[in-house]
């Protein structure tokens, strides 16, 4: 798992970017219900006056209102202020004052001298209960407040009345009136003052409809210019998230295939074909798709969940119970999902290894198929492997679909039981409007939240099985590895290959296959290996190349330790006809050159002329050009087989392993080809496993095989004499008369 945490390393400053944003993104989204509520509230309900702290005011309501003003405050409120009137003003200024405050005509104007909003809310703190007094009085219900003393007779001035009282009489009104006016919610306290607010700027002459759209203009811009950076940060996450997963496809993707092909035959034991296709796509993909998720959703998600609850309490704090409600439903039910969907997120991708691998037996083996009529049998398999994923994606999607209407279920409720109980609140004075609006945004957005982690945990069992599998391989060391300090091949010696009392088993295996294996070839000579089916012949010459390495005993090429060297300085030396063909698609060219990529035409067509596949090039249309699909399908298996000893002809290598390589090849052409393979390789070492007698008698050394050990060793005619097993051999296939010619 560390290799593939590591494999992010390249794009940490794209993700440390990625998490920077979504914090931007986050905070944006969870300011747009706050000046929603303002502009419902205060640009709609306010007509866009903000607070009680007054702009500009009459010096006679001034006044009215630094009667009720703790005479502590009272220097601290005027200090805020500068008294326009039109006799002290010049000509200039009152000229254009008078285009603001038409009301200066009539009377003085006490104007704001500050935009510090600091010393706004410090006005708005001191003078929203003595403007409600103001308003209260003015409206007529003096008495409501100020008590029954102060039912005056009709055209008493009041507040002419309050402002000759001493002022330690005038205070305790004050006190007492403001212990009554109390228990009036903050909310409609703000609402009484913004209506004086507005009849007194109506008097001075100020434009209501101006100032209304104003603020509007403001907030509605800020919005706009959030949405906007949330809009702009949510693409590039988007984009950036998708480079980042894309790029980690690709490097683990790499990895696996390096590492691939670093394994030894054992590793390939242990990994079936189909299991490793299936990891090195299916699996890597469902990474890439959770990676994006979590770049996407894990950091934000928590951001606006968190940043939601404090939002939403700051709104109205009565009404938590509805949101602690509703994440405890939404947990509640992703806990049944996890219980139930999370077991079968752990077999799913089994069964699409299995898929691929009947699918892939039944594509290779089509031929063998149709030729025993066993389509049915091979339909059965598929279809049971098909049927078993099939059920169980339907299980988990019929879970995942489950998901979606119950969180529909879960917000819409919330949002009828917000306005249900919001509703009650705003008719009580207890709540605004605006505030209901933003609580109930602020709900939606921290359930949303909710419900994005989830999905993500939902998804992160079957990414986390995907992972493992992909760990698996990635930390598989393969069984053969090169030597920290190799050595180089002696160059005083050429093509001479020798096994020295090698013994081999099969990993995990308690019995040998070779046992007490013995033999040396030169340069020149052909040695060529035979022995019943099953005696070890291919397992023999494959341990030369360290396709499996040798549980005991030595091998030696040119007096060096293959164990010693590298393998790539290994193979470089070997040409490898494999018992069965592979080819790659590509064309004719590409395949001979396979294993040396700078030989020029004259090698390609000498290769060619040596495995004898000029005849059937110059019947192509297009030659060396000609297309070879996957495999080699649209060819003979004869040509494979001769395609593939030219591909190791024209890598012109020292040591020539032939691997049961004509078993496909008619008489006439195989002796035609040995022929000219001779005259090709008197300067390298050949080793020949075959099971045609007629095609190793001319081998200048045999060694016959049974069960794993070597029972003869010599020439054609001294084995024939002295050993048993192979005379028998040679006598199933030649008579007597062929054998002696």
């Amino acid at each position: 798992m560390w290799k593939l945490i590591k494999s992010l390393k390249p794009f940490t400053w794209s993700i440390i970017l990625i998490f920077t944003l979504l914090l931007g993104q986050a905070m944006s989204d969870l300011s747009l219900p706050d000046l929603m509520s303002r502009i419902i509230n205060v640009g709609i309900q306010q007509q866009g006056i903000e607070n009680a702290t007054p702009s500009a005011i009459r010096s006679s309501e001034m006044n009215r209102i630094l009667l009720f003003v703790d005479s502590a405050d009272k220097a601290s409120v005027t200090g805020y202020y500068t008294l326009l009137d039109k006799d002290l003003l010049s000509p200039a200024d009152y000229n254009q004052y008078i285009e603001s405050y038409p009301g200066l005509a009539n009377e003085s104007i006490y104007k704001l001298n500050t935009n510090d909003e600091n010393a706004a809310n410090r006005l708005n703190s001191i003078l929203s209960v003595p403007i409600l007094m103001v308003s209260y009085i003015e409206s007529g219900a003096a008495t409501d407040i100020l008590g029954s003393q102060f039912d005056l007779p009709d055209g008493a001035d009041i507040f002419s009345v309050l402002a000759s009282l001493p002022q330690e009489q005038l205070d305790a009104i004050i006190q007492s009136a403001a212990s009554h006016l109390s228990a009036i919610p903050e909310s409609m306290v703000a609402q009484s003052d913004v209506s004086y607010l507005a009849t007194e700027y109506q008097a001075i002459g100020i434009d209501l409809n101006q100032m209304q759209m104003n603020y509007m203009v403001k907030i509605g811009g800020l919005m706009l210019l959030l949405t906007l950076v949330s809009v702009t940060f949510s693409v590039a996450v988007g984009f950036l998230a998708a480079r980042v997963a894309a790029g980690f496809g690709r490097d683990t993707r790499r990895k696996v295939f390096t590492k691939v092909e670093s394994y030894s035959n054992s590793e390939f034991d242990k990994f079936s074909t189909a299991s490793l296709i299936t990891r090195s796509t299916n699996d890597i993909q469902q990474i890439q798709m959770i990676l994006v998720m979590l770049l996407r959703i894990v950091f934000y998600a928590p951001i606006m969940g968190v940043g939601g609850i404090i939002k939403a309490l700051g709104q109205d704090v009565s009404m938590s119970w509805i949101i602690a409600s509703a994440v405890m439903a939404i947990l509640a039910m992703i806990g049944v999902i996890f219980v139930v969907a999370i077991p079968k997120f752990r077999i799913i991708q089994k069964f699409v290894d299995k898929l691929n691998l009947v699918t892939r037996e039944m594509l290779s083996g089509l031929m063998v198929v149709r030729a025993f009529n066993k389509q049915q049998l091979e339909e059965n398999k598929f279809e049971k492997a098909n049927i078993d994923l099939t059920k169980t994606t339907l299980f988990i999607n019929r879970v995942m679909v489950f998901m979606m209407p119950a969180m529909m279920l879960i917000m819409n409720g919330v949002g009828v039981l917000i306005i249900w109980v919001g509703a009650h609140q705003i008719d009580a004075g207890a709540m605004q409007v605006g505030n209901m609006m933003a609580f109930m945004q602020y709900s939606m957005q921290i359930i949303m939240a909710f419900l994005m982690v989830s999905m993500v945990f939902v998804m992160m069992p079957r990414a986390t099985v995907s992972a493992q599998r992909i760990a698996e391989v990635l930390e598989t060391e393969p069984g053969i590895e090169d030597p920290k300090k190799p050595v180089s091949f002696d160059t005083n010696i050429r093509g001479k290959v020798e096994f020295q009392n090698v013994g081999f088993k099969y990993p995990g295996a308690d019995d040998y296959v070779l046992k007490d294996i013995s033999f040396a070839t030169k340069l020149g000579q052909t040695t060529a290996i035979v022995g019943g089916t099953g005696s070890g012949k291919s397992t023999l010459v494959n341990l030369i190349p360290r396709f499996y390495d040798i549980t005991e005993g030595q091998i030696l090429i040119d007096n060096t330790n293959i164990r010693n060297v590298t393998q790539h300085d290994l193979r470089d030396k070997i040409g490898y006809i494999p018992q069965k063909t592979n080819l790659f698609s590509g064309t004719i060219e590409s395949n001979i050159a396979y294993g040396n990529e700078n030989a020029d035409a004259d090698t390609l067509k000498k290769a060619a002329r040596i495995a004898q596949l000029t005849e059937y090039i110059d019947t192509t249309e297009n030659g060396f050009n000609t297309p070879i699909s996957q495999g080699g399908a649209n060819i003979s298996g004869g040509q494979k087989q001769r395609m593939a000893i030219a591909r190791a002809v024209a890598k012109q290598p020292e040591i020539y392993i032939f691997d049961d390589s004509f078993s496909a090849i008619d008489f006439k052409t195989d002796a035609t080809l040995r022929k000219a393979l001779k005259k090709e390789t008197h300067n390298a070492t050949v080793l020949i496993v075959a099971q045609r007698i007629n095609t190793v008698m001319n081998a200048e050394q045999i060694i016959v095989l049974e069960n794993g050990m070597i029972v003869g060793k010599g020439t054609h005619k001294e084995l024939m004499e002295n050993c048993t097993v192979y005379r028998e051999l040679a006598l199933s296939q030649l008579s007597m008369e062929e054998l002696s010619a």
